[in-house]
């Protein structure tokens, strides 16, 4: 089940039906969506509804995903987990509108402390293209550490292009989440 997670500013909750006009809005954006590799670009309300009906409740650790709720906004944008080829990878996103608010930085923190305080996962991994400072900016507040560069599909934009890869231990996020107390 997925647990609803409370931040001090908003809710991180499951991914609802209701969800699909804003997540469809919110991705149909290019400076959105070609930030993200599994994205495509016109995105459609069929595809929100399609990606909503792949999210139950009794998915794993590894493949859950949270709708980021603001008090008096409402949706927000996503953060979540699914497997790679490598481990267990987070990816986040938000609309427009929410950039620039310490909005992500504060709902992957949620999301990776139930995480590592749910799964015995050593690491969890991520990256950036490498055009997307701001993303990269909030993975290093994180404490993810780059391991090198590579190519990655985006679906937006239709090309490989170049990716700084990032990684996050267990034992990182540990000394971290003790040092903020």
């Amino acid at each position: 089940m997925v647990p609803v997670l409370k931040t001090p500013r908003f809710i991180l909750r499951q991914p609802t039906i209701g969800d699909a006009d804003p997540i469809a809005r919110f991705l149909n954006d290019f400076e959105v969506a070609g930030n993200l590799a599994r994205v495509p670009f016109p995105y459609h309300l069929s595809d929100a509804r399609a990606w909503l009906a792949t999210r139950k409740a009794s998915l794993p650790a590894a493949e859950t995903n949270f709708a980021i709720d603001l008090p008096g906004e409402g949706f927000a944008g996503q953060v979540g987990f699914h497997q790679g080829p490598h481990g267990v990878i987070i990816g986040y996103w938000l609309g427009r509108p929410f950039w620039g608010r310490g909005i992500m930085t504060e709902a992957a923190t949620a999301s990776l402390d139930w995480f590592f305080d749910t799964t015995g996962a050593r690491e969890v991994i991520s990256g950036v293209f490498h055009f997307n400072a701001a993303s990269l900016a909030v993975q290093r507040k994180l404490g993810f550490t780059e391991t090198g560069r590579s190519s990655l599909l985006c679906l937006a934009r239709g090309i490989q292009v170049e990716h700084i890869d990032t990684v996050l231990a267990r034992s990182v996020w540990k000394a971290g989440r003790l040092a903020r107390g």
